[in-house]
């Protein structure tokens, strides 16, 4: 029985936090996750040069 009460007392408790939560407006949103691609894309395109670039010296210079 001590579970159950336990358990009752958590959810009730996430539910009051829960509440409290203000979320980003659409707008927002929508700008952070692109501001997140483009600097994904970025670090991507940045880290596959660096790969591209050292292969192509370790092919030319090692092997």
């Amino acid at each position: 029985m001590n579970v159950i009460k336990g358990s009752s007392q958590y959810i009730t408790e996430v539910k009051t936090e829960a509440k409290k939560i203000s979320w980003p407006t659409k707008k927002v949103a929508v700008k952070d996750s692109v501001i997140v691609i483009v600097i994904s894309l970025v670090t991507a395109a940045f880290l596959g040069g660096i790969d591209y670039l050292l292969s192509y010296l370790i092919k030319e210079f090692v092997v």
